[in-house]
């Protein structure tokens, strides 16, 4: 049975540091979310937890073609932002803090993190690049013009994986942390909160699903096991091809029929639904179900089964000790989908449905955390 629970207004602070504290203003902490991604540059401004302003520009494939290198497109996208400020009356000395997706650091524990020139440098000459490596250079650029701090929060490259977690069955191989830590973070505080309780004296098992779907097990506050998500392991998502079996996908990349990227494409990219139904959109696979097409039905029924697989992988992980199971991201949306993984996983504890991505809120709800004492920012070392 699918759960939904409304939230609730934030509790008290248990306990606050006041050296990280601000002076509120009395209008309340304005805070400016940059979220840089491969095809769109998305943007909000928080007043404390109201959003003022919230636009995500889409780039087609021929803007982003006139730019060598990632880090050719900085002013590009920075100006985008400023621009969208200036057109809704936001002055940049009205900011408190600006805040930013994190790109492809090295793996770091959860939290907020203040930008600081380690971080720039690395995001700057990591490889491979990606667009999300420019959130943090705009946040730290705008925050320099305002007088304010930058800061990133739970970037994909969270690992707080129990030692064990890490293992494989090859020793040259370790597993990789890779996963939604952001949006699975924040959504599980929110429930916290709506509960009356606190993230760190709970349990959870959340799936987030997008392009890419991945599962953690979070153990009062930590997320201590999740699949790799960018490379496909896992649950088949509309874009990844999950777990495969290692015997056949080994002979399949020595048949010859592939090379090196376009084996890689099989997995990430061309995988999931793409593969098994031809699309990566779980809407047009609803329609095309409703209309009697069986491998539309397939796929369906595929995603949510592995998930639901998934999540049970990480209930023996937190060995069972449950307090809820949380469906979020886009796909959330779908009741059929949400509805079919619930049937499968509800026996293991209580399910909620957050549906969305919600990265841009996490951001802002993150810094503001730390505008009002409830959590000090780590320094990127």
């Amino acid at each position: 049975m699918e759960m939904n629970f409304t939230r609730v207004n934030d509790d008290p602070p248990q306990e606050q540091d006041t050296a990280f504290m601000k002076p509120e203003p009395a209008h309340g902490f304005t805070i400016l979310a940059v979220n840089t991604g491969s095809t769109s540059t998305k943007m909000a401004v928080y007043r404390d937890r109201t959003p003022i302003v919230e636009l995500t520009v889409a780039h087609s494939a021929e803007e982003i073609a006139r730019f060598a290198v990632v880090t050719d497109q900085l002013g590009w996208r920075k100006r985008i932002i400023l621009s969208t400020l200036d057109e809704h009356g936001i002055e940049l000395d009205t900011l408190s803090a600006v805040i930013s997706r994190g790109g492809l650091l090295r793996p770091i524990e959860s939290g907020v993190y203040g930008v600081n020139s380690l971080m720039i440098d690395e995001l700057m000459h990591c490889m491979p690049q990606h667009a999300s490596n420019l959130s943090a250079m705009i946040a730290a650029e705008i925050a320099r013009e305002c007088g304010v701090e930058a800061y990133i929060a739970d970037p994909v490259v969270v690992d707080e994986r129990m030692e064990i977690a890490k293992l494989c069955g090859i020793r040259e191989i370790r597993r990789r942390s890779i996963f939604h830590a952001l949006n699975q973070k924040a959504t599980a505080r929110i429930h916290a909160e709506s509960l009356g309780r606190r993230y760190e004296d709970m349990n959870f098992v959340i799936a987030h699903m997008g392009g890419g779907i991945s599962v953690a097990a979070h153990l009062k506050g930590r997320a201590v096991d999740c699949n790799n998500a960018l490379d496909g392991e896992g649950p088949i998502a509309p874009e990844r091809a999950g777990t495969i079996p290692a015997g056949a996908l080994i002979d399949l990349c020595y048949s010859g029929r592939y090379t090196h990227e376009q084996a890689r494409a099989l997995i990430v990219g061309g995988g999931g639904l793409v593969s098994l139904a031809g699309t990566n959109s779980v809407k047009e696979l609803e329609l095309r179900e409703n209309e009697g097409d069986e491998e539309a039905r397939t796929a369906l029924d595929l995603l949510c089964y592995t998930v639901a697989k998934e999540i049970g992988a990480m209930a023996a992980a937190l060995s069972g000790e449950v307090d809820a199971i949380i469906l979020t991201g886009g796909i959330a949306y779908s009741r059929r989908v949400t509805d079919a993984i619930a049937s499968r996983c509800r026996f293991v504890a209580p399910v909620t449905v957050y549906a969305g991505e919600n990265e841009l809120q996490s951001l802002a709800l993150n810094a503001l955390r730390v505008l009002r004492g409830e959590t000090q920012p780590k320094i990127y070392v």
